[in-house]
């Protein structure tokens, strides 16, 4: 297995890939760990929301109060590689309808992006929050190399 550049790794950060985001638990609680859409620029910050779908997750306060997460992503078919990133908390805020639709569009088809973001913004019983975070720290491996 070989470590990744700089640049294998922020290309495979950038790649559409389901990420495992984990943030601290509270109290004598394990870490929460869920799948997650996100979006990520080589050189930039890793942008990611949630409180979709009437639901209040308590991730939103758990990545508030933590102020740091740890997010992986993976290559499933063979050769096996991963990329996990470290990464501190920027900014927290609602989204605009284009931050969102930057997200939804790298998992889904331009027409079902449009209509979830749609949905999504425009029930007022949605908290849906947008969280930017700055990389400090990267682990990588890729077997193919």
């Amino acid at each position: 297995m070989a470590k990744m550049t700089e640049q294998q790794r922020e290309e495979f950060l950038a790649d559409t890939h389901v990420g495992i985001l984990s943030v601290a638990g509270g109290p004598g609680r394990p870490p929460t760990s869920v799948p997650t859409f996100y979006a990520y620029e080589p050189g930039g910050e890793i942008t990611m929301f949630t409180g979709t779908q009437r639901r209040a997750p308590k991730r939103i306060e758990l990545i508030k109060a933590a102020g740091v997460v740890t997010l992986v992503v993976q290559r499933e078919q063979m050769p096996p590689a991963y990329v996990t990133v470290e990464a501190e908390l920027v900014e927290v805020g609602k989204p605009t309808t284009e931050q969102m639709l930057t997200i939804a569009r790298r998992y889904m088809p331009e027409e079902h992006a449009q209509g979830y973001v749609q949905t999504e913004l425009g029930d007022p019983e949605n908290i849906v929050t947008l969280f930017t975070f700055r990389p400090t720290r990267w682990l990588t491996s890729d077997t193919s190399r």
